[in-house]
């Protein structure tokens, strides 16, 4: 009568055993391939991510300067323009019934 180990031992070394062995051998390694794969391209995303919020911070500094120099070159121009939007705003805010 075999034992229990006796029995794992011959099925781990027949054929079937060592293709099994093989095939999950296989497998972790295209795991981890797939995991760095997708380490890579989680990175790359980062960077790419930062680059385009820099450049968005980049925009909006520019355009609130450009702003704030025409409201300094026309500034009646920009008062006439704040007091509509404010008449705007409160037309749209009081809620006539």
């Amino acid at each position: 009568m075999t034992t229990a180990n006796q029995a794992y031992r011959q099925a781990a070394n027949s054929p079937a055993g060592r293709q099994a062995a093989d095939a999950a051998k296989s497998a972790v390694d295209t795991a981890k391939s797939i995991g760095d794969d997708v380490s890579e391209f989680a990175g790359d995303v980062s960077r790419r991510a930062g680059k385009q919020f820099s450049r968005a911070q980049d925009m909006a500094v520019d355009a609130m300067e450009d702003a704030g120099a025409a409201m300094r070159r026309y500034p009646l121009s920009t008062l006439a323009i704040v007091a509509g939007v404010g008449f705007l705003f409160g037309m749209f805010s009081s809620g006539r019934r």
